[in-house]
C-alpha cells in the first residue's frame, strides 16, 4: 500500500467491514503486551488499521494508538467506533506504510513501542516496513504481523468450498490468494523480520464460531469491489447466489486460525 495504492475500501463497502469483519480475541492482546512489554506510557501505531478491529482494543493497553489508512471512509468509521466505545487515547490518520518514518518524527514524547499490521500486510511493502520499525521503536518493542484466519473461501470445510465456486462463478476467475494468512506467506514474513534484526516468535491462537448467513455475506461485501456492491441489483443477485449454494444452512461452523507474528528490537 505504498505509494498511491488506494485499496478501494470505501462506500459501501467500508460500512461492510466496519459492521462484519471479525475482530480478534482477547490473546491477541495478551500477547503483544507480553512480546513488548507494553504499559500505559506506550506508543502503538497500527498500520493498515481500516476500521478499528485491532487499534481500538489494543488502545486499551497503552497510553495512545495511532491509526493509519488510506482510505477516508475507513477512518472516519473507525473514529465513529471510537466515540461509540469510549476510546478516547486513540487518533486517526490518512496515510500509507510508507509514511512510517514521517509519523515517528512527529511523536515528540518518546519512540514508538509496536507497530501493527493485520491483514492488510499483503499490500505493503513488509521488508521496507520490517526495517523501518527497527530503527525507530524503543528498546524492547517491535513489530507484529496479525492475521485473521484464511478467507472465508479457502477453508478447510465444504460449505467453504461451495462457496469459493460461487466466488469463482461470479468473478470469472480462480481465487487462490490467501491475502498473507497461509504458512508461506508467515515464513516470509519472519525471514523478512529477522533480516531487518528483529528476534520473531509466533504464537498461533485458534478458536471455533458460528457464523450467521448475514454475517458471511457481509464479510464477502467487505471484501469485494464498489462496483458490485454500490448495486443494490447486483448485490442481492450476488446473495442470492450464496444463500441458495448454502442452503439448507442458516450459519456455518469456522474454525479460525489467528496467527500473531512479532518481531522484537534487542539494542
Amino acid at each position: 500500500m505504498s505509494g498511491n495504492e488506494l485499496r478501494g475500501f470505501s462506500g459501501e463497502v467500508a460500512e461492510f467491514y466496519s459492521r462484519f469483519r471479525r475482530g480478534y480475541p482477547p490473546a491477541v492482546f495478551d500477547a503483544l503486551t507480553e512480546a513488548f512489554g507494553l504499559d500505559a506510557s506506550d506508543v502503538v501505531v497500527d498500520l493498515g488499521c481500516g476500521t478499528g478491529q485491532l487499534t481500538l482494543p489494543l488502545a486499551a493497553r497503552v497510553r495512545t494508538a495511532i491509526g493509519v489508512d488510506p482510505e477516508p471512509d475507513m477512518l472516519e468509521l473507525a473514529a465513529e467506533a471510537a466515540h461509540l466505545q469510549g476510546v478516547g487515547n486513540v487518533s486517526w490518520m490518512q496515510g500509507f506504510d510508507s509514511d512510517l518514518a514521517a509519523i515517528a518524527a512527529q511523536i515528540e514524547d518518546g519512540p514508538i513501542a509496536a507497530v501493527t499490521a493485520a491483514t492488510a500486510i499483503h499490500w505493503m511493502d513488509h521488508g521496507a516496513l520490517f526495517a523501518t520499525a527497527r530503527r525507530i521503536v524503543r528498546d524492547g518493542g517491535g513489530v507484529a504481523v496479525v492475521t485473521n484466519g484464511a478467507p472465508l473461501w479457502l477453508q478447510d470445510s465444504d460449505w467453504s468450498r461451495t462457496l469459493r465456486s460461487v466466488l469463482e462463478e461470479w468473478t470469472g476467475r480462480p481465487l487462490v490468494s490467501s491475502c498473507g494468512t497461509d504458512a508461506d506467506a508467515r515464513s516470509g514474513y519472519r525471514r523478512a523480520m529477522e533480516t531487518a534484526g528483529h528476534t520473531t516468535r509466533d504464537i498461533v491462537v485458534e478458536y471455533d464460531a458460528m457464523l450467521e448467513m448475514e454475517a458471511l455475506v457481509g464479510s464477502l461485501f467487505s471484501a469485494m469491489s464498489n462496483v458490485d456492491v454500490a448495486d443494490p441489483v447486483r448485490r442481492r443477485s450476488f446473495e442470492s447466489r450464496v444463500r441458495a449454494a448454502l442452503a439448507p444452512r442458516t450459519n456455518v461452523e469456522e474454525h479460525v486460525c489467528v496467527s500473531v507474528l512479532t518481531g522484537t528490537v534487542r539494542r
